[in-house]
């Protein structure tokens, strides 16, 4: 059963960073691609941010500029930094992997933008 592990969460003050980081329990060479999403009370959860398996990437236009999504293929993890954080980025951020067959979730971990 592949694991997601979500770590880097906390509490960052409007306009600081904060580095996300999510482990695999397997290659990431298995997965067609990897990438962030985060649910906000009461909203729907919503893509953050996804890198395919040959290194392109996309965003939301939200976070655009802002957030940058990598992967370290030694490591087998995907990381989020996220800079110039904004109290509307407060949520639970998910780390999600697929592949042709499977989708895969983490637990999330919890970012608060807040002063």
């Amino acid at each position: 059963q592949v694991q997601l592990v979500e770590s880097g969460g906390g509490l960052v003050q409007p306009g600081g960073s904060l580095k996300l980081s999510c482990a695999a329990s397997t290659s990431i060479f298995n997965f067609n691609a990897m990438g962030w999403y985060r649910q906000a009370p009461g909203k729907e959860r919503e893509l953050v941010a996804r890198i395919l398996s040959g290194g392109s990437t996309n965003y939301a236009d939200s976070v655009k500029g802002r957030f940058t999504i990598s992967r370290d293929n030694t490591k087998n993890t995907v990381d989020l930094q996220m800079n110039s954080l904004k109290p509307e980025d407060t949520a639970v951020y998910y780390c999600d992997a697929f592949t042709l067959w499977e989708h895969y979730w983490g637990k999330g971990t919890l970012v608060t933008v807040s002063s």
